[in-house]
């Protein structure tokens, strides 16, 4: 199983139809808030089932703030993060996380992309395919990977 994790776009798409085309066949697009009322281009363009979540900037949208998800045998909990204060720190949204039983927590806002694996949770955010803030400067984006024994792999790529 091949997943795509995105956040903050910001209604500019046409880094995320980049990647798209270079990452190939997908099973499954994460989108992890701040899409500015392009829900319909990153669900249409996809090719696959996608979820998505709302952010501080999708002021008018319908999406949920967080789900939980079960993607293989791992339990995911997806979140924009801006409502766990994470511009300060993850600690809040990794307790929360752990405290609702969560294996792996997604989460965008920061424009800042982060693998932490431990052995309480891994946390993960793709940074932004739009205005990254690192101090590259570079898009970037998360590939999630299953493998046939159902262990996750997580790869941090930049365009």
């Amino acid at each position: 199983m091949k997943i795509l994790i995105v956040s903050d776009t910001h209604r500019k798409n046409e880094n995320y139809l980049k990647v798209l085309q270079l990452v190939g066949k997908l099973d499954m697009v994460i989108h992890l808030g701040d899409v500015e009322g392009s829900e319909y281009t990153i669900r249409e363009a996809a090719g696959c089932p996608v979820e998505m979540i709302a952010g501080n900037n999708d002021f008018f949208s319908d999406l949920p703030s967080e789900k939980t998800l079960q993607i293989g045998k791992y339990r995911v909990m997806i979140t924009h993060g801006h409502q766990y204060y994470i511009g300060m720190g993850n600690e809040m949204l990794k307790e929360e996380a752990i405290a609702n039983g969560v294996d792996i927590v997604m989460y965008g806002h920061t424009h800042r992309p982060v693998i932490d694996i431990s052995d309480d949770i891994i946390m993960l955010n793709p940074g932004s395919l739009s205005y990254p803030r690192q101090d590259d400067k570079k898009p970037s984006y998360i590939i999630m990977e299953i493998g046939s024994a159902g262990e996750a792999t997580f790869s941090l790529q930049y365009l």
